[in-house]
């Protein structure tokens, strides 16, 4: 007897849409569209008889729009919600808030039926991805301050001189928005520079960036090529660009590059880690793998590790898709293994004086 399909549902005002999408995940399988919905009214009703195991969800519809259905989906019935989001500013605003409210991931939405590409493989994989993975609950709405930056938690004693090569390398995929903005937002000024890859479509990741700005006590901001990494500075991987870091006379200066994907990712976490896999900067390296599907980060992140690099990947009871940090662990690329909440402090006393082993604590592979 064969294994049960997926079962999904396709929720989107445009009739040119629901068809593309329902057409692309005809062809898998695994997966069984067993119906589509004009807006959330319809949505509502196909839910209840028919029973989806995963929901695509446009956000601007009309009767009711997107996010005021998705918080009472998630409130009554949560189940995995990849949310089909245009590519505007405005967009990718409701778009964050979105994930901010349970939404597995983001895909942007076809505008016609030739830019449909690879759309299609990608949406197949995250339904795929979304079945047995953490659904979760909407998080406190982060309250960004007014007026200066906030202030930064203490920063302890140092066991050594902070050397000028000193960086931290971040990578994340589905999940890794939300993930991410927990751990940075726990973060004091004065770290090391920051250069993180996260898995998302052109034009979300100035928004990221943006919004990570206004909540973290440093500058966080979409990279530019050529531009300076410096101590108390985060740059996000524009979206569709891949990022490197070089070591540059006496300072770090960033790459913004095109080029194929890796993983089918471009941005790719790769990239950046094998970038800095260099014996003179890879000592001086903390890196971590958090959140998303696939093995993105994995080879990179050994690269680090065997040139003297400290690095981590997150655990499985705190990732919402635990592909990347399963992989990075298996591999050996990971030395310790990291609940989510446990990040940022472990950031922190890899540059401070508390005594610990390979100074981070860390959690079983188990837990």
């Amino acid at each position: 007897m064969s294994a049960r399909r997926i079962r999904v549902l396709v929720v989107d005002d445009s009739a040119m849409v629901r068809k593309l999408v329902s057409d692309a995940l005809k062809a898998d399988p695994e997966i069984e569209v067993v119906g589509t919905a004009v807006d959330p009214y319809a949505a509502r009703d196909k839910i209840q008889a028919l029973n989806p195991d995963v929901l695509t969800l446009d956000l601007e519809m009309p009767r009711m729009d997107g996010l005021t259905f998705l918080k009472i989906l998630m409130e009554q019935r949560p189940l995995p919600v990849i949310i089909m989001s245009s590519l505007t500013q405005r967009s990718s605003d409701v778009a964050f808030e979105a994930l901010r409210l349970g939404a597995f991931d983001v895909l942007a939405k076809p505008d016609g039926p030739f830019s449909f590409g690879e759309l299609g493989p990608q949406l197949i994989a995250r339904i795929k991805a979304s079945v047995g993975a953490r659904v979760r609950r909407a998080v406190p709405r982060p309250i960004a301050p007014t007026g200066p930056k906030p202030p930064a938690p203490v920063q302890r004693a140092r066991t050594r001189a902070a050397s000028p090569r000193d960086l931290i390398l971040l990578g994340a995929s589905t999940g890794g928005t939300e993930a991410l903005r927990e751990v940075l937002t726990h973060l004091p000024a004065g770290l090391p520079p920051i250069a993180i890859v996260q898995h998302i479509p052109p034009v979300f990741s100035k928004t990221f960036a943006d919004r990570l700005n206004e909540l973290c006590a440093f500058n966080v901001r979409e990279a530019v090529d050529g531009e300076v990494l410096l101590p108390g500075t985060a740059l996000v991987a524009p979206g569709n660009f891949h990022l490197l870091v070089q070591w540059s006379g006496d300072r770090y200066r960033v790459r913004v590059v095109s080029g194929p994907a890796v993983w089918h990712q471009r941005p790719a976490v790769d990239l950046l880690f094998k970038s800095a896999a260099d014996p003179l900067v890879a000592p001086h390296v903390l890196a971590g793998v958090l959140t998303g599907m696939g093995r993105d980060g994995a080879e990179g992140l050994l690269s680090l590790r065997e040139r003297g690099a400290t690095t981590f990947a997150q655990d499985e009871s705190s990732s919402v898709v635990y592909g990347m940090p399963r992989a990075a662990w298996e591999n050996g690329a990971a030395q310790r293994q990291l609940r989510l909440d446990q990040m940022a402090d472990a950031i922190i006393r890899h540059y401070d004086a508390t005594p610990a082993p390979a100074s981070m604590p860390y959690a079983a592979s188990s837990s």
